[in-house]
């Protein structure tokens, strides 16, 4: 008990955090439930937005500021706070706060929610201790993965080596890195289970081989791509008449040889001549090689202006369709409604997997329409809750809709009337509360559903507490994490091993760094004792993070 408190003690110095949105509720209620710690949070109102549910959180102080100034701070302590996370929505607004942070305190930790991650690296550099995030950039391979039919985002960088979530049985036994969970009931799939066999989901790592399978598929989504945006474009009735004309001549072609005796060539011929005016008149031939010569003459006639219309009414139809919306069957496309943050990151991903896209959104200045331009894809400005809307962007024949607006009503509308449009639409559903998740789901017949906030919260967190995540694997409504952990002096690992680390914490570890090595070793040996500045690298719930992340913090420190 003494060794606690004083471990607690030493970690007194509390946190700030700057927000009203989902992501500040979601990171607070980690930190102090997952992590133990003191939290001070900025925020314009206790009473509006996110205020009422923030001040009501055990341990939490609330400072109300319309922006978070040198006066804010100040009221915060900030000059005695061991870490600051900034997440507005204004990256420009979150930079500007980072750096009157820095002149309070110069030993702070800054944590910066970013979108534009470019600049947000570029930042970084300009303090000492820094981490930038997007929650937008974690969360949307989430949502293109669901609209796929997938469990989870395909790849993961990690430490040099490509990793990717996978079915037990579509993946060779050598590539498996570690099981991952057991989706068996699809509601409550049952994460890292003691079994590591039970899991039907697995991490595995890449090889060569495996590349080049997946370039081969990019390329046939890439002609499938093809194919079903050149059936969107092409007139139906001008084809007809091509196609009429076509059979046409097939036949006087045939009559020609069955019962005139002349070869096609002899037909084309003759019927030029009788059109030039030179010799062989039309009187002087047979009454079936007269009509059968005027049929090739009419289709020899009419055949370019047909094609020539065919092709325009394409180039025409395909720029109609890049500049508004879908003006033909639109068929095996994702549907997706938001272009904000997640939703520009989402339409992008999709693009580059070669799926068709039809986006709807109401403001016509949101940040994906000049990204969609620019890729050539369709946008609907409009209410996504009204029938016409959706189906102008032709949701009856689309392989599914994502709903990525940042209103849990406005979402859940629009899910909702395109169910009632089609009962067996994939439906994935950006929603903030996960219990009202699980209602929607099961009242609804809903098939996914997604938070941002509680995809990207577990990341910030451990940000906070100056440990890193590396990557988040959604399964479900639920996440696993990717992080480093390091062993400190007198931690509650030093001279674990590896095995017992995993049986003590909800942790798969994949893993080890041993002090005197520079390279990762992945297949560390389940008796290897553990001791001071080895680190590290599992797969972890959140409760099982949390928990080894406070084993790892030095009483000492």
């Amino acid at each position: 008990m003494p060794t606690l408190q004083l471990r607690r003690n030493d970690r007194r110095r509390h946190l700030v955090v700057c927000g009203d949105n989902p992501l500040t509720f979601r990171l607070v209620d980690e930190l102090i439930n997952r992590y133990d710690e003191d939290v001070t949070v900025i925020l314009p109102s206790k009473q509006a937005n996110y205020g009422p549910r923030i001040a009501q959180l055990s341990r939490v102080k609330v400072i109300e500021a319309a922006t978070p100034d040198s006066a804010a701070f100040h009221a915060a302590k900030l000059s005695t706070a061991r870490a600051l996370a900034l997440l507005g929505s204004d990256d420009a607004g979150n930079i500007h706060a980072a750096l009157l942070a820095q002149d309070i305190n110069p030993d702070l930790r800054l944590v910066l929610r970013q979108f534009n991650m470019s600049l947000g690296h570029r930042v970084r550099t300009l303090f000492a201790d820094c981490a930038v995030l997007s929650d937008a950039a974690m969360a949307a391979p989430s949502f293109v993965a669901a609209a796929l039919g997938r469990e989870g985002p395909t790849h993961i960088r990690v430490s040099g080596r490509t990793l990717y979530v996978v079915r037990r049985d579509e993946v060779d036994a050598s590539r498996i890195i570690c099981g991952l969970a057991d989706t068996t009931d699809q509601t409550n799939a049952d994460l890292l289970p003691v079994d590591e066999h039970d899991s039907d989901l697995v991490l595995a790592f890449t090889n060569g081989s495996s590349v080049e399978k997946t370039v081969s598929r990019r390329r046939g989504r890439l002609l499938a791509a093809v194919r079903r945006n050149f059936g969107s474009v092409f007139n139906r009735k001008v084809g007809v008449a091509a196609l009429s004309l076509f059979v046409l001549l097939a036949i006087g072609t045939t009559m020609f040889a069955m019962f005139g005796g002349y070869t096609w060539w002899n037909a084309v011929y003759e019927t030029a001549l009788d059109v030039a005016g030179a010799a062989q008149p039309l009187d002087s031939l047979p009454v079936i090689n007269k009509i059968t010569q005027v049929m090739v003459t009419i289709v020899g006639i009419s055949i370019i202006p047909i094609i020539t219309a065919v092709a325009l009414d394409a180039v025409v139809s395909a720029r109609l369709a890049a500049a508004g919306g879908p003006q033909g069957p639109f068929r095996d496309h994702v549907v997706v409604i938001g272009l904000g943050q997640v939703g520009v990151r989402v339409i992008a991903q999709l693009h580059d997997l070669g799926v068709p896209v039809v986006g709807i959104d109401r403001n016509e200045n949101a940040r994906g329409i000049p990204l969609a331009k620019r890729l050539g894809l369709p946008v609907i400005i409009g209410d996504a809750s009204r029938d016409d809307t959706l189906r102008a962007a032709y949701i009856g024949t689309s392989r599914a809709l994502v709903t990525l607006s940042s209103h849990d009503v406005v979402n859940l509308e629009a899910a909702l009337t395109a169910k009632a449009i089609r009962d067996d639409l994939l439906v994935v559903l950006r929603l903030f509360d996960n219990d009202f998740a699980r209602l929607v789901e099961r009242r609804f017949d809903i098939n996914v559903s997604r938070s941002v906030s509680f995809l990207a919260a577990p990341a910030f967190a451990a940000a906070m507490v100056e440990r890193q995540v590396i990557g988040t694997i959604p399964v479900g409504r639920r996440v696993l994490l990717i992080a480093e952990v390091p062993v400190g002096d007198g931690t509650g690992l030093n001279r674990l091993t590896v095995h017992q680390v995993e049986q003590r914490f909800e942790v798969r570890v994949i893993g080890l760094q041993r002090r005197t090595e520079q390279r990762l070793d992945w297949q560390p040996s389940p008796d290897h004792q553990l001791v001071p500045r080895d680190r590290l690298m599992v797969v972890a719930t959140r409760g099982g993070l949390g928990q080894i992340l406070a084993g790892s913090i030095s009483s000492g420190q």
